[in-house]
């Protein structure tokens, strides 16, 4: 899909940023004289958070470009974000242009809490006007809020989202337009109660944050509300949550509708509070930590498969088919399967990659290998799968935090139940190698527990990899044993 971003701030400068590491090019309108700066610090910052997002081989990057005007930027697009101010006029003058330039483009708001039908007042093609709704920071969030509106085009709705689903976002269809949509209404609903707290003095804004990032919040973050309240509910679920806790509705415990006047002095008390609480830090670190904070949770959830954790393991699932699939491997010499960077948290006390990594990468050569042989998630869903049943890995180099790696696997013998590997990891600058790992794998059928022959098929495509590989220098520490001397 061809993609034109108008407006690059905060959110317009964080969607170029996904579509950029998605690999796609991106025309980029926006007159304000700073925005290619702004919109560089911003893909600076997705870069440093992508590289540490998923362990899946990254896409190549696509390219952006500013462009001279709106009509410039949007004349080939099929899919225009809308990013600009929050005003109706301005949108609507957006709008007008775009579909005068390009009728068939889809254009999707970012706006936090226009509807639809207000956006598509008087439009030519209301029905491809749709509100696509991201949260901040827009390249590492998945959800995306998408309205149509009474004007709906379900077929420009459909569209939309699957291609939010491909670039790893988790698109939510609000069924009926309302102002805010869901998630903006919640997060107002705790602003009103949390700017009476701070104007009444009971809380602080640091004492306030630190109530919801120690506690609702991080439950909030992978079970949702209502599931959450069942869970608190015991055995007994949501009817015993709602019974014991419900009465607790009519007391007057919050002021939700009661909004407090943002006096010049409840606004001081609230900014310099927050200076105290961040001041320390500039707005990019607050980023940054920002940023690998919401990595950690995510990759956490993704351990799980859980919540928003599924979303990004259903992501990776593809990241790693598409770069399965991209082309035919050269069988005149070992296959370079893995290329990535040492993560920060695989580093260990002496600033060096922990044990443990070393054999996580030599497994992603062997589920790359496995995958490239026709061992895929669908292979499995048959019952039938590799397993590793011995591994000897040898250390022989160093390698600290953010250095680049790659890794080459030799395929020594195969047959009809065994695969014979020969990998090793190289640092990416100079070559150098850094560790080998020689590895036995038995094809077994998972589903009765017992070792079988492979599929025809991929025993098929093991065999022409390894009778290429025959013609290869037998590794000189093949078959050694630990303690062995070199």
């Amino acid at each position: 899909m061809r993609v034109a971003v108008v407006g690059g701030g905060v959110i317009g400068g964080g969607w170029i940023a996904r579509f950029v590491l998605n690999g796609l090019d991106v025309a980029v309108f926006d007159p304000d004289p700073e925005a290619a700066r702004k919109i560089a610090d911003v893909l600076d910052n997705a870069r440093a958070a992508y590289a540490k997002l998923t362990l899946a081989p990254p896409l190549d990057e696509g390219n952006w470009h500013l462009c001279d005007s709106l009509e410039v930027a949007v004349g080939s697009a099929d899919l225009v974000v809308e990013a600009v101010p929050e005003r109706l006029d301005i949108k609507h003058q957006v709008y007008a242009k775009i579909q005068a330039q390009r009728p068939e483009a889809i254009i999707a708001s970012s706006t936090s809490g226009f509807k639809p039908s207000d956006l598509q007042k008087d439009a030519p093609a209301p029905g491809r006007i749709i509100v696509a709704h991201p949260f901040n920071p827009v390249y590492l969030l998945p959800l995306v809020e998408v309205v149509g509106g009474p004007n709906a085009d379900q077929a420009v709705l459909d569209a939309a989202c699957a291609f939010y689903a491909e670039i790893g976002m988790h698109p939510l269809v609000i069924r009926a337009e309302i102002d805010a949509f869901l998630a903006d209404r919640f997060l107002e609903a705790v602003w009103r109660e949390a700017l009476w707290l701070v104007k009444d003095g009971i809380a602080t804004t640091a004492e306030i944050d630190d109530a919801i990032r120690y506690g609702f919040g991080l439950r909030w973050a992978q079970m949702g509300l209502f599931e959450t309240y069942r869970v608190a509910g015991g055995e007994a679920g949501m009817r015993h949550f709602i019974s014991q806790f419900g009465p607790a509705l009519k007391w007057p415990w919050t002021k939700l509708m009661d909004v407090p006047e943002l006096t010049e002095d409840l606004i001081d008390t609230i900014a310099r509070q927050s200076d105290a609480q961040s001041g320390a830090y500039s707005i990019r670190e607050l980023e940054r930590i920002r940023d690998t904070n919401l990595v950690a949770i995510l990759q956490a959830l993704k351990g799980q498969n859980w919540g928003a954790g599924a979303t990004l393991q259903a992501y990776e699932d593809k990241l790693y088919a598409r770069a399965h699939s991209r082309t035919a491997p050269d069988l005149t010499g070992p296959l370079r399967l893995v290329e990535r960077a040492v993560l920060p948290d695989w580093v260990d006390y002496n600033g060096h990659m922990t044990e443990s990594r070393y054999l996580q990468v030599f497994g992603d050569c062997t589920d790359a290998l496995l995958a490239l042989i026709g061992c895929d998630a669908s292979y499995h869903t048959r019952g039938l799968s590799y397993y590793t049943v011995e591994t000897h890995i040898q250390h022989l180099g160093e390698v600290a935090g953010g250095v680049a790696i790659y890794t080459t696997t030799q395929v020594l013998a195969v047959d009809e139940k065994r695969l014979h590997l020969w990998h090793q990891i190289h640092r990416r600058d100079d070559d150098h190698l850094l560790a080998t790992a020689e590895q036995m794998l038995l094809h077994v059928n998972t589903q009765e527990g017992r070792a079988c022959p492979a599929d025809a098929n991929v025993l098929g495509k093991a065999r022409e990899i390894a009778a290429a590989h025959a013609n290869l220098p037998v590794p000189q520490a093949k078959g050694r044993y630990v303690g062995e001397r070199r």
